[in-house]
């Protein structure tokens, strides 16, 4: 341990530190404002940050606007931006988990749609639990509305059906 380390602890932040921290706060703030209601209902709020939210989504001058983004910012300071933190960090990870599912599913569909029964054997090996009778019934519909050139309603049934099914599985 070094004599200067004490000196360093009891230093107060720097100008550009608190500057810093500040446009941190508004940063997270902002991804805030970018929540929709539901997601905005699971973050650890007090009443005057949340109204603040509120208010910002009724607002149409940009300038305006900004000023709220900086008054949110300010509210941020007393909040628990940790805890909060935490949260939107839980909701990118989820988001990041619908979209490799909506991935899948995509790929599932075009080679359940293009392949053979082969396609289908493997698809009932890894995932026993699909209901075989409905997924061949939305495989044969959504390849017919293919060959009369239809609107993809059950290639979109067929996708649900699929994204659904690894969603149930993780």
């Amino acid at each position: 341990m070094h004599e200067y380390d004490d000196f360093e602890e009891e230093q107060p932040k720097s100008k550009t530190r608190v500057k810093k921290e500040m446009h941190q706060l508004q940063d997270l703030g902002k991804q805030l404002t970018e929540l929709g209601a539901a997601q905005l209902a699971e973050v650890p709020l007090d009443q005057d940050l949340r109204e603040a939210i509120n208010t910002l989504h009724r607002i149409k001058s940009n300038e305006a606007r900004r000023r709220q983004l900086q008054y949110i910012g300010k509210l941020m300071r007393g909040a628990d931006s940790e805890a909060i933190e935490a949260v939107l960090a839980r909701f990118r990870e989820r988001d990041q988990q619908y979209v490799r599912f909506d991935k899948m599913a995509e790929d599932w569909r075009k080679r359940l749609l293009d392949g053979d029964k082969a396609a289908q054997s493997e698809f009932f090996d890894r995932y026993p639990q699909a209901d075989h009778q409905q997924l061949r019934q939305l495989i044969r519909d959504s390849n017919r509305e293919i060959k009369t050139g239809k609107p993809p309603a059950n290639q979109r049934k067929l996708f649900r059906f699929l994204r659904d099914l690894f969603m149930q599985e993780s």
